[in-house]
């Protein structure tokens, strides 16, 4: 291992080892295609009026990404924020690389009450626990089952966390 920093490399055989180990954020990538999130995001959120100058938005399929990995761990945004800037499964689920910027707490608190306002959060969230079931899973908090191995024990488990409204 070098004293210097992590080479492109390093970040690869990490990501294939976490890969090795069954990273469920990969797998849940790999289960739900979260394009499809993004005419609702779209239509929520209304066109961006570029008169206002600033820096471009940043993306939002990644900000609801983010919303996600904040539902599926109960986090305040701080935190969610934190942790895609610090674990490579998160950024790697967020399609982000080491170097890319991450939207902060208030970006995100910002998204979500835009998302509160149009009427779309709880819709997105319905949308994806519905792919998650639709590809054989049961959505519950933090994980993602097969619903075909699962034992009748496991509909008990059977929870989806999601932020509320108040609060950060």
């Amino acid at each position: 291992m070098s004293a210097g920093q992590p080479g492109f490399w390093d970040v690869e055989e990490r990501l294939r080892e976490l890969t090795a180990r069954g990273d469920p954020l990969e797998k849940l990538a790999a289960t739900v295609d979260f394009e499809i999130f993004r005419a609702t995001l779209e239509e929520a959120l209304g066109p961006r009026d570029p008169s206002k100058g600033g820096r471009p938005p940043f993306e939002a399929v990644l900000k609801f990404r983010m919303l996600v990995l904040q539902a599926m761990h109960g986090l305040s945004l701080d935190q969610t924020e934190f942790l895609v800037s610090d674990r490579l499964s998160w950024m790697r689920f967020c399609g982000l690389g080491p170097g890319d910027a991450v939207p902060d707490g208030n970006t995100l608190w910002d998204f979500r009450e835009a998302l509160i306002a149009a009427g779309a959060f709880e819709t997105l969230f319905a949308r994806l626990d519905r792919a998650i079931t639709e590809a054989g899973y049961l959505p519950i908090a933090g994980q993602i089952v097969d619903a075909t191995t699962s034992g009748p024990t496991s509909a008990r488990r059977l929870v989806r966390r999601t932020p509320t409204p108040a609060g950060r």
